[in-house]
This record gives C-alpha cells, sequence and structure tokens, in this order.
C-alpha cells in the first residue's frame, strides 16, 4: 500500500464512518479497485482507521461523554445520565452478540464482494427515503424499547454497504425519535463495538500470522491521521445536517453507486 492509497483511504474511512454511505462497503470498493489483495494487510489498515474514527466521535462529542461520565460515576443517586447510558449499553447487545459469536457464519453466507455491498447499498437508500419523508411524532427523549429497536438495526448493518450510521439514524427517525438526539445517540452507541471488532480482527491477524515482514508503518500513520482529520469533521457535519433532514441526497448516492456495483459485477 502506497501512502497516497492510505492518505485516500483513510479519507474514506473518515468521511463514511459517519456520513450514511457505509464505511465497510467504501473500504471494500476501494481496495478492490486500488489491487489491495493482502488480507493481513487490509486487516492491520482497517483497525488503524476505526481507531481513528473512534477517536474523531470522542474528540467531537466530548461535551456529551463528559457529562455521562459524571452523572454516572460521580453520583450514587439514580439520573437521567445513568438512564441514557443504559440504554446505550442495551443497544449495544445485538450487535455485540452478532460479532462475537456469528460474524464469520454471517460473511459465509452473504460474502463481502461487490454484488452484496452494491444490494445493501440500495437497502440504506430506501431506508434513508423513508426516514427523509416520514412524519412521525417527535419524542423528547429516547426509551428503552427505542435504544433495544435500534441495536437490532444495527447488528443488521454490520452486512458490508448496509450503513449503520444510515441505519440506526433513519430507524431512530422512523421511530419518532428526534433527529438531532438520535444521530448523537447512534454515535455514541458504535463506540465499544467499533474497539471490540478492533479487537476481533486482531485475533484474525494473530490466526493469520498476519504481522507480515512487508509491513509499512507509513501508510498506517497517515491512514489514522486521515481518517481522524475527516472523521471529526464528517461527524461534525452529519449532527448539523441530520437536524435539517437532508438525507434524501445521500439515499440517492447509495442507490446510484449500488446500482452501479450490481450491473458492473453481472458484466466483469
Amino acid at each position: 500500500m502506497s501512502w497516497i492509497q492510505a492518505l485516500l483511504l483513510g479519507l474514506l474511512q473518515g468521511f463514511t464512518e459517519f456520513l450514511p454511505v457505509s464505511s465497510s462497503g467504501h473500504l471494500t470498493i476501494a481496495q478492490y479497485f486500488f489491487g489491495l489483495d493482502s488480507a493481513a494487510y487490509n486487516l492491520q489498515f482497517d483497525i488503524i482507521v476505526h481507531a481513528a474514527t473512534v477517536c474523531s466521535t470522542i474528540v467531537i462529542l466530548w461535551k456529551e461523554i463528559s457529562s455521562l461520565f459524571k452523572g454516572v460515576f460521580f453520583t450514587t443517586k439514580w439520573n437521567e445520565d445513568k438512564s441514557y447510558t443504559l440504554k446505550i449499553l442495551i443497544s449495544m447487545i445485538p450487535v455485540l452478540i452478532v460479532g462475537l459469536f456469528f460474524k464469520d457464519f454471517i460473511e459465509n453466507i452473504f460474502g463481502q464482494g461487490l454484488l452484496i455491498v452494491g444490494i445493501c447499498l440500495i437497502i440504506t437508500a430506501i431506508l434513508l427515503t423513508f426516514a427523509t419523508f416520514a412524519k412521525p411524532r417527535q419524542k423528547e427523549k429516547i426509551g428503552f424499547f427505542d435504544a433495544i429497536i435500534i441495536g437490532i438495526s444495527q447488528m443488521i448493518a454490520i452486512l458490508p454497504g448496509l450503513s449503520r450510521s444510515g441505519t440506526t439514524i433513519a430507524t431512530g427517525i422512523l421511530m419518532g425519535n428526534k433527529k438531532e438526539n438520535i444521530a448523537k445517540f447512534s454515535f455514541l452507541m458504535v463506540l465499544i463495538p467499533i474497539l471490540g471488532e478492533a479487537f476481533l480482527e486482531s485475533l484474525k491477524i494473530i490466526k493469520l500470522d498476519a504481522v507480515s515482514t512487508d509491513l509499512q508503518i507509513l501508510p498506517l500513520i497517515i491512514g489514522f491521521f486521515a481518517a481522524f482529520i475527516s472523521g471529526c469533521f464528517a461527524c461534525k457535519f452529519m449532527i448539523n445536517l441530520v437536524k435539517k433532514g437532508k438525507l434524501i441526497w445521500f439515499g440517492l448516492y447509495c442507490f446510484i453507486i449500488g446500482l452501479f456495483l450490481i450491473v458492473y459485477t453481472s458484466i466483469c
């Protein structure tokens, strides 16, 4: 992997992790067209850039995270911060179960090629379209039942091409939650699952004996900082964008890219 490829992939990961267009799907597409077929090195790079987007989330939502931390650990009384944190933890349960026990099984069934990415991008487009034109009541708080359903939607979004942020935000909006509230909840609920996935991918590297002799450090460093900087921008941008309800353009984008991939795989 060259430094310019690492830069482009890092920027791509940072932007698409928060925009509702599927970061995993875009990385799969980019790695395919860049001809990066080293499974070991791709795993290492994916771990690095995902860690960078976790850092982006912490930086942009530091006020919310620090407030929750204080509310949970610096008082013995039950409060709104503890309730909110519990909802986040509940929302993580479905994806943690699938990630720990069924991820390889699901990937073996559906695959990770361009065709499944294309199909899932079109599904993402449909979800974003529904969320754009839906006019449900606006709840003041995200409920525990909402957290469970949003968590299940995040579990389903484990498939490459099915946007995690797009799926969870669309699900929350369709359930009647305020757009700003669900955007922040969506970004907070993914912190531990991303770190957990990075840990599982690290185990894969060990199994593959993938600390390869051709490991290049510079592309990993460039990829990390590119993903971190673009992730900070995209996280802030996405929260403001969701408030305005401008998700339909992302839906159109996902539909076009998804259709292109389906046609491309059918003729190539």
